[in-house]
């Protein structure tokens, strides 16, 4: 009797401990387990050691809080200007409510990846084919925008969203280059002709100060002349003026008109003499009492005084 009560015994105690084990839950860090009683929602399980009610309570769904990503299938979309493009993505998502992502929704993994091929349908499709490429992140930020307002009653945040591809068709692509090409041809050009025309311009500038700098110099080389030959004669005219007074008071003095009708006489004689040296022939001058009469008309001018 003894011995079966022992093995009966060791039995509860082997059945307690299987139900401990299978009761006794352990939640990982950055985890939530949503724990049904009966079939109903009881709580969710943060992260820890927890025991539950055995056969009453279970684990019906476990999540991670971590941030997930999501790959969003490349698709085909058509945009404003009725071109096909294959574009691809991925999506950043976190659960905030363990709950709400278990009975909020069947897979809210699968609902939110439909939900942006949609929604990223609807943006490419307001904007050209050449906008799609400059507008990346206007449409990741809308694409966000409007997911996460879907996946808000799920208790999921939806984080970022990143277009990875665009894929136009092969003949857009080679319109595309072609376009491209010429861009770069062009402003290959526009960038000779301004190197050119701004050449020219400063050729022309040069001249221009060139010009302007001789004329500059001849100018001040005209002023200088012009003010060296005003001097020059303003000092001819005041020794010109110096010799005539002086000569003016040599006349005037004692003596004076006897000297210069000397001087006259001697220049009339000399003068005359040179006349006859010219040529064989010359004409004497009728009265040759003129040179008196030259010499009294002298005299009688060097002692006239200036009038006051």
């Amino acid at each position: 009797m003894e011995s079966q009560s022992l093995i009966v015994a060791l039995g509860f105690v082997f059945v307690a401990i299987v139900i401990l084990i299978k009761t006794a839950i352990i939640v990982p860090q950055q985890s939530g387990f949503v724990v049904e009683r009966l079939g109903k929602y009881t709580r969710t399980l943060d992260a820890g050691f927890h025991i539950l009610f055995p056969f009453l309570e279970r684990v019906a769904y476990k999540h991670t809080l971590k941030e997930q990503t999501a790959d969003i299938p490349e698709q085909i979309c058509i945009t404003k200007d009725n071109v096909q493009v294959g574009v691809d993505g991925v999506l950043y998502l976190q659960v905030l409510d363990p709950s709400r992502a278990s009975y909020g929704i069947g897979n809210y993994m699968f609902a939110i990846s439909q939900l942006a091929q949609t929604t990223l349908r609807s943006e490419i499709g307001k904007i050209g084919l050449d906008r799609t490429f400059e507008e990346r992140g206007t449409i990741n930020a809308n694409v966000v925008s409007e997911l996460d307002k879907a996946s808000e009653p799920w208790g999921v945040k939806v984080l970022r969203y990143e277009i990875k591809n665009i894929n136009p068709p092969q003949d857009v692509l080679s319109a595309m280059e072609k376009q491209m090409r010429a861009e770069r041809e062009k402003r290959a050009v526009i960038l000779t002709s301004e190197g050119e025309r701004d050449a020219i311009i400063n050729q022309a500038e040069g001249e221009k100060q060139r010009v302007i700098k001789e004329s500059e110099a001849v100018k001040m080389q005209q002023i200088n002349e012009a003010q060296g030959e005003a001097e020059a004669i303003l000092a001819i005219a005041s020794a010109t003026a110096g010799g005539l007074r002086e000569v003016a008071n040599a006349v005037t003095d004692e003596g004076g008109p006897e000297a210069m009708q000397l001087r006259i006489a001697e220049q009339y004689i000399t003068e005359f003499g040179n006349l006859a040296k010219v040529g064989n022939t010359f004409v004497i001058p009728a009265n040759l009492a003129d040179l008196t009469s030259m010499m009294l008309l002298a005299t009688d001018i060097a002692k006239r005084k200036p009038a006051e």
